[in-house]
């Protein structure tokens, strides 16, 4: 009796947590309209015509069958993943996410580019987020609160395309694995700071896998993410695990969730067969039964990160604050005031079309110079929090390596585990259960 009540108190806290971040995604979506604002397109007079845009028109019979089967691949994945255990289940999953909602749908509408929409309803943007915007932005978090990341498994096309692609992955060096995965709160903070600035979504516009489902796109995107894939043959969906800003998100939430994919079927052996069968360093091994510490060292190492915390987050503020005026290129504004700056110093001729059509234009290069300045001085304030959002990132990993773990057996980190199924095969158990 005294081990259940145990178990239930251990288990409580993650009830609530869960139940409380159920609750903020409820109150986020029901923050956001399902409104849409159409614009006119303004009339040009210098025999300008409007190119065909690539980027698919939505409809909302179309959008609400995306819903359909954005929660049905989902569930679909879960299921395939937690009860039946097959790999072969979630790569035809995988195939059916690239070609249904990576080259039908083009990519739109993406979980990953809706966060960028929900961040500029929730900051008071004048553009309402469309209904099925929020729901792409929220069912793969509710998910993966009870199912893990089972979005990020199967369903995701950028996800997908990458899963499809490792063919012959390495693992990297947890070292390597925990300062690369630093790039995608960057991203993520970074993203933050394009909306509330008006700098633009900068997830849109650096998309490296949007170019192939839309079969166009710029050159440097096109080889931005023909060179992820290349890369991803050996190190495993790097996109996924180094930049995606909505990766992080949905990283949190799985830490919580209810259910979860496992290594084992059964009983654990102890074989060590799957320790080197995740190229995601998501296997948590078994603790030593001669640690290398005791429990009151660890205590002291947890207790001095917490003491250096909140120097590191300021630190790390001031070094956000500092950088402002380069962050601030970032902004399409400041990159034309400093653009047309250096054509008029002689540093660089006037070809680029921003530069010719703003010489068109009324506005002087003082008036634009003055706007410039007035970006930068709104960045003040966003990067020396971006800044210390970096700093919390960075001592909450360290943190989290530095608490020592009780495991008896072979687990599958939450946070990191994408449920690609690939670690079912090298258990024995698993085969001896195909078997019986």
């Amino acid at each position: 009796m005294k081990d259940e009540g145990a178990r239930y108190f251990r288990f409580l806290p993650a009830v609530s947590l869960r139940s409380s971040i159920l609750a903020l995604c409820l109150i986020l979506f029901s923050c956001t309209a399902s409104a849409q604002y159409r614009f006119p397109m303004p009339e040009f007079s210098s025999g300008y015509h409007r190119p065909e845009t690539n980027a698919p028109q939505g409809r909302l019979t179309s959008s609400a069958v995306d819903v359909v089967l954005l929660t049905g691949g989902m569930a679909l994945t879960a299921w395939l993943v937690i009860r039946m255990r097959s790999r072969s289940g979630v790569l035809l999953m995988a195939v059916f996410s690239i070609v249904y909602f990576g080259f039908y749908r083009k990519g739109c509408i993406c979980p990953v580019g809706s966060l960028q929409n929900v961040l500029n309803a929730f900051m008071g943007g004048h553009v309402p987020v469309p209904l099925i915007v929020s729901l792409f932005f929220l069912l793969p978090l509710i998910f993966a609160l009870y199912f893990g990341r089972v979005f990020c498994a199967a369903v995701c096309p950028l996800g997908a395309i990458q899963e499809i692609c490792a063919v012959k992955p390495v693992q990297l060096p947890m070292a390597a694995e925990m300062t690369l995965g630093m790039f995608a709160y960057a991203y993520l903070g970074l993203t933050v700071l394009g909306v509330a600035t008006g700098a633009g979504f900068l997830i849109c516009r650096f998309d490296p896998f949007i170019g192939f489902y839309r079969q166009g796109g710029s050159f440097n995107m096109l080889l931005a993410g023909g060179l992820l894939l290349l890369s991803g043959v050996f190190i495993a969906r790097p996109y996924c695990r180094f930049l995606c800003p909505y990766g992080v998100l949905l990283r949190w939430a799985s830490l919580f969730s209810r259910w979860h994919a496992a290594i084992t079927p059964a009983e654990c052996i102890q074989c060590r067969l799957c320790e080197e069968s995740c190229p995601y360093n998501a296997i948590r091994m078994p603790t030593p039964e001669d640690r290398p510490e005791n429990r009151r060292t660890g205590a002291r190492r947890l207790a001095r990160l917490l003491l250096i915390t909140p120097a590191v987050v300021v630190f790390a503020a001031y070094v956000g604050f500092a950088s402002h005026r380069f962050v601030a290129r970032i902004h399409p504004t400041v990159w034309l005031a400093e653009r047309v700056a250096s054509v008029e110093r002689g540093a660089a001729d006037d070809s680029p079309i921003d530069t010719e059509a703003f010489r068109s234009g009324r506005e002087s290069p003082a008036e634009l110079y003055a706007q410039a300045e007035g970006v930068r001085q709104r960045f003040k304030t966003g990067t020396a929090l971006f800044g210390g959002f970096m700093g919390l990132a960075l001592c909450g990993r360290l943190i989290r390596l530095s608490v020592v773990r009780t495991a008896d057996d072979y687990e599958p980190d939450r946070a990191a585990c994408v449920s690609c199924a690939r670690c079912f095969a090298y258990c024995p158990v698993e085969k001896k259960d195909a078997a019986s």
